[in-house]
């Protein structure tokens, strides 16, 4: 599928927006949103080229191929660009590979929105190394590599390391280095959201907005629910995310255990339905064992909602690691959970406003709003020049 779209010229002051192709072999989710989002808002003018987020790993097989087809037939119609984007679901290397030198030799830009060798599966004799090696021979052929967290950058690079020291022989130790030197932390960004403001009086509602997979640590907040319900707490709970053919056993046993409590259950297709649980939400709960970013975690928050998230991954990086951030997080498992939500039920029973506790931390977020970070963006990619190694790729937004 192929998007164009047209931008009004740029102001005399600014430099010339740039002609960007796109190309995003799993467009759904987080990267359809992030794409959506930055073009929306870009003085850049787009030609997105896109697939749909179906069958990921034959996705990262055949979409260099497709798109190389796709990008010489509006070469011939007489198309040009000045840098192209892509994310980690590219096979870059090889799509360069297959292109003319018009489209080959553009600035390039690959954005990780999560990695192959880093990303959990349950058993790690299920993960498939070549895609590890897809992820990293894109970085190598990238002239400027974006990430979406520090986080993700470090662990990624970590993970790097020691997978190719495992290598029998010709070991390309310098890889992860070169990489590093390109790196860039650009978050991805999030509409701005109408606020909910303050909460009527009443049990408390939680919500719970995450892939339906073992990775999100779906157990930890049952029981933690489990907890609540033996002590008497009032609460009531939506649970909502992405759902999977395979999703773990919890998702089958918790609308029966706690039907008389549950306000939404399961994947909301529509956003403005997405949004609408966000902003009736008093609390967005986070159990995750893994987590690059947190866009739920943002989202919510700045809908109006209270965090409270694990002291672990990038939430202390992207919420922040300050004093006034530290109600916001905690430590430990489900019992630990269970203790800081029966707190914040009786703090709101008593007429605590849990609505105004977070106003700092939404304005420390709002960072993330596309009004203010596609403009960020828009300049990153301005300065990605072909072979920039010297540092020009590597400075944060």
């Amino acid at each position: 599928m192929t998007e164009s779209r047209d931008v009004h010229p740029a102001e005399p002051s600014q430099p010339r927006g740039l002609q960007i192709l796109a190309l995003e072999p799993y467009c759904g989710g987080s990267h359809q949103a992030f794409l959506e989002g930055w073009s929306a808002g870009s003085r850049h003018a787009w030609t997105i080229l896109r697939l749909p987020a179906y069958k990921w790993k034959w996705r990262m097989r055949h979409a260099a191929v497709t798109f190389a087809d796709q990008v010489c037939d509006l070469l011939a119609q007489g198309q040009r660009w000045d840098r192209l984007w892509c994310s980690d679901m590219l096979n870059l290397a090889e799509f360069r590979g297959l292109v003319p030198p018009l489209v080959r030799d553009l600035p390039t830009v690959i954005y990780f929105h999560e990695n192959q060798l880093t990303y959990p599966v349950r058993f790690e004799n299920e993960r498939d190394y070549q895609f590890a090696m897809t992820n990293m021979t894109g970085a190598l052929a990238a002239d400027a590599v974006w990430f979406n967290s520090s986080f993700h950058r470090d662990s990624f690079l970590e993970a790097l390391d020691a997978f190719l020291k495992r290598m029998p022989d010709h070991q390309p130790m310098s890889v992860c280095e070169r990489i590093r030197q390109k790196t860039r932390i650009s978050p991805p960004g999030v509409r701005t959201l109408p606020g909910a403001g303050r909460r009527s009086l009443g049990a408390l509602r939680l919500l719970w907005a995450a892939r339906w997979e073992h990775d999100k640590n779906p157990e930890d907040f049952f029981e933690a629910l489990r907890i609540l319900a033996r002590r008497g707490v009032a609460f009531r709970v939506s649970v909502i995310g992405e759902q999977f053919r395979e999703s773990p056993e919890v998702f089958a046993e918790a609308p029966r255990e706690f039907a008389g409590r549950i306000d939404r259950w399961g994947y909301r297709e529509n956003r403005a339905e997405y949004e609408a649980a966000l902003r009736d939400a008093d609390v967005f709960v986070s159990t995750a064992n893994h987590e690059f970013f947190g866009l739920s975690a943002v989202e919510a928050t700045l809908a109006g909602a209270y965090p409270l998230l694990p002291r672990r991954l990038a939430y202390p990086e992207i919420f922040g690691a300050e004093d006034d951030a530290a109600p916001f997080f905690y430590d430990g498992g489900p019992q630990v959970l269970a203790d800081r939500l029966t707190d914040l039920a009786a703090r709101a029973g008593r007429g605590t406003c849990l609505y105004d506790e977070g106003q700092h931390l939404r304005r420390r977020l709002a960072r993330f709003e596309w009004v203010h970070l596609a403009g960020v963006l828009d300049r990153a990619m301005q300065d990605v020049c072909v072979g920039c190694a010297d540092g020009r790729g590597a400075r944060n937004a």
